[in-house]
């Protein structure tokens, strides 16, 4: 498959099938037009606070990018500048504990349940379970963390990020790690009491390290929709043909960024555009079509609950335009 790049200006930065039948020429026209409407939305967000490199990021920043199972690459504006990864690294270390460590050993004592609490919440760990409610929130992606740790270095886990998300040049942002290391005490709170539960074995300060240094990686949109179409696509790389990632663990971890990848906000997400996606408190977010396309977006402007105001705006009008939802009803 050779990769064919179809560039699209961007508007001024203002205050049949399951492509709805949508030809390569309106693509631009559509990808712009959404564009539109997630500047409408960016005014309503700010960006992450609690990390303070990540405040420092141009809130009305914003950018799509689709890639193609049959190699067409259509964007629209800030699709190729880098940003931090953040919690969408969570798709990532999932893919690849499963993958390597097996399902036994991460489901063991992760669950696979929207939890409905704020991502860097302890309260359900706490009080109610002995176990991380899903992967996606940042118990759980402490706890595969922890079984990453024994088994890859971060350069090996680097070096896989870079092939899953057809994106050779993904490095680590010392300027965030610093920054995220230097307020990490909920993390660390989280990361104690998941070893005070026996779900954490191993060293807690170099499994927190771990999980810092992936959420700290440097990435763009296009990144992400490579993510996604090495998803969408089975698991198989689209240009050369090698599998990546089992079937299964492709199929377990597209059901679990549905249920549970955008946050508490994860349900109406998915009633409202349908389509298997994570998010990430960097801007970004991944969405996945199966068979189709990867999707990927870049908006550091915040709702509250963490997601991408512009981003969310943006795969909304997407979604409708090309008929992605999984359940929509073809014609």
């Amino acid at each position: 498959m050779t990769e064919e790049k179809v560039r699209l200006e961007s508007p001024q930065k203002e205050g049949g099938g399951r492509n709805g039948g949508v030809s390569d020429g309106e693509m631009p026209q559509i990808l712009n037009e959404a564009l539109l409407a997630g500047m409408r939305e960016v005014p309503k967000g700010e960006t992450a606070s609690y990390i303070p490199e990540l405040s420092r990021a141009d809130k009305t920043d914003l950018g799509i990018c689709i890639y193609t199972r049959d190699g067409k690459v259509y964007e629209a504006g800030d699709a190729e500048k880098r940003f931090s990864i953040q919690s969408i690294s969570k798709v990532i270390s999932l893919c690849v504990a499963l993958q390597h460590c097996g399902f036994e050993k991460v489901f063991e004592k992760i669950r696979m349940e929207p939890s409905g609490d704020a991502f860097n919440s302890l309260l359900k760990l706490d009080m109610t379970s002995n176990y991380p409610y899903n992967p996606m929130i940042n118990s759980g992606a402490i706890a595969v963390a922890s079984y990453l740790m024994p088994v890859f270095s971060f350069k090996e886990l680097l070096d896989y990020a870079g092939k899953l998300c057809l994106d050779p040049k993904i490095r680590l942002d010392e300027r965030v790690y610093s920054s995220e290391m230097g307020h990490s005490a909920r993390n660390r709170a989280i990361a104690y009491l998941l070893q005070s539960k026996g779900i954490i074995e191993c060293d807690v300060e170099r499994s927190l390290e771990l999980y810092i240094k992936m959420c700290s990686l440097s990435v763009t949109a296009k990144s992400l929709a490579g993510l996604g179409l090495v998803l969408a696509n089975g698991g198989f790389h689209p240009k050369t043909g090698e599998r990546l990632l089992d079937r299964e663990v492709v199929r377990t971890v597209k059901t679990i960024m549905l249920t549970c990848g955008m946050y508490d906000g994860s349900g109406e997400f998915a009633v409202e555009v349908g389509i298997p996606s994570k998010s990430g408190v960097g801007g970004g977010i991944l969405s996945v079509v199966d068979r189709k396309m990867g999707i990927g977006i870049y908006g550091p402007s915040l709702d509250q609950k963490g997601n991408s105001a512009g981003g969310q705006a943006m795969l909304r009008y997407v979604s409708e335009k090309l008929n992605l939802h999984m359940f929509a009803w073809e014609d």
